[in-house]
C-alpha cells in the first residue's frame, strides 16, 4: 500500500476571530471601513479574522459596543470585564437618570432633557483610561497624543443616547479646580476624539494637549480670528492659541461624573 504523506495540519480559527468575521459581514463593511470604526487599518482587521492576532481591550469594548445586544457581552467579556461587572452598574445609570434632582451626586448630560429612561433602552460601554487631566494653573498631569493609546483602567456604561459615537469615547479622571464650579478636582469626564473640528466647538469644553503642559481640560473660544482656551474660574488667565505654543484638541468634553463637593 503506497504511503500518502499527510499535507500540512490547518488549525481551526478561534472563536473570537469568526465572530469578528459574522459582525463585519452583518454590518456590509469591507475591512477598511471596518477598521476607520476602531482607528485601525484593513490589515489589522485581516489579522483578527484569520485568528493571528487579537484585537486589543479597547477594540474590544468598542466592537461590542457596535454588536449591540446581545453580541456585545462576548466582546466585553474578551476585553476583561465580567458581565456582573457591567450588570451591577446598570441599575446606578438608572437612578442616576431618575433622581436627577440628588444632592450627594451629579450626572450632567450634554443635551437638555428630563432625564427618564426606560427598561428597553440601549447601554454602552466606554473605556475609563488610566489618564489625568489637569485644568489651568494645575500641574503637569499625564502627556499623551492619542487618548485611544492610553491603557485602561476600568469601563464606564451609559446609556448609548449619550454617546453620539461609541468607537471613539473614552473617560478620563481631572485634576484641578479652574473648571469650577462647572467641573471640579476629581471628576470623570466622557469625551469625544471625533469632534476636534476647532469650527464646531465655540464655547464647548474640550481637551487640548501640549508637549509642555500635557492633558489640559478648558473652554475653547473664538474671538473673530483669535482662539483661546479659557478656564471658567476667573481667577486663572486664558490661553491664546498660536504656532508657538503648539497647543492640539483631542477631544470634545460630553458629560461628566464626579461627587457633588460640599458646601
Amino acid at each position: 500500500m503506497r504511503h500518502v504523506p499527510a499535507g500540512p495540519r490547518i488549525s481551526p480559527k478561534p472563536d473570537w476571530a469568526i465572530k469578528v468575521l459574522v459582525l463585519r459581514e452583518r454590518l456590509h463593511l469591507n475591512q477598511t471601513e471596518f477598521g476607520q470604526m476602531f482607528q485601525c487599518s484593513a490589515m489589522a482587521v485581516s489579522r483578527w479574522e484569520r485568528g493571528v492576532q487579537q484585537p486589543p481591550s479597547r477594540s474590544y469594548i468598542e466592537i461590542g459596543n457596535i454588536a449591540g445586544d446581545p453580541g456585545c457581552w462576548y466582546f466585553w467579556e474578551r476585553a476583561g470585564f465580567r458581565r456582573e461587572q457591567i450588570m451591577s452598574m446598570l441599575p446606578e445609570m438608572r437612578r442616576a437618570l431618575r433622581q436627577t434632582h440628588a444632592h450627594a451626586f451629579e450626572f450632567v448630560r450634554r443635551k437638555s432633557g428630563k432625564g427618564k429612561s426606560s427598561q428597553n433602552e440601549r447601554f454602552v460601554a466606554i473605556p475609563l483610561r488610566k489618564i489625568v487631566a489637569a485644568t489651568h494653573g494645575g500641574k503637569k498631569c499625564d502627556d499623551i497624543s492619542h487618548l485611544h493609546d492610553a491603557r485602561i483602567e476600568s469601563t464606564i456604561v451609559a446609556p448609548k443616547s449619550w454617546c453620539p459615537n461609541p468607537s471613539s469615547m473614552s473617560c478620563l479622571r481631572v485634576q484641578g479646580r479652574s473648571m469650577a464650579p462647572t467641573i471640579h478636582d476629581g471628576y470623570i469626564l466622557a469625551v469625544d476624539s471625533s469632534e476636534i473640528d476647532k469650527r464646531k466647538l465655540d464655547g464647548k469644553i474640550v481637551i487640548a494637549r501640549n508637549k509642555e503642559s500635557g492633558l489640559s481640560v478648558s473652554r475653547f473660544r473664538r474671538y473673530d480670528q483669535t482662539e483661546v482656551l479659557q478656564s471658567d474660574s476667573p481667577e486663572y488667565a486664558a490661553v491664546t492659541l498660536g504656532r508657538k505654543n503648539e497647543w492640539k484638541i483631542l477631544a470634545t468634553v460630553l458629560w461628566w461624573i464626579g461627587n457633588t463637593p460640599p458646601k
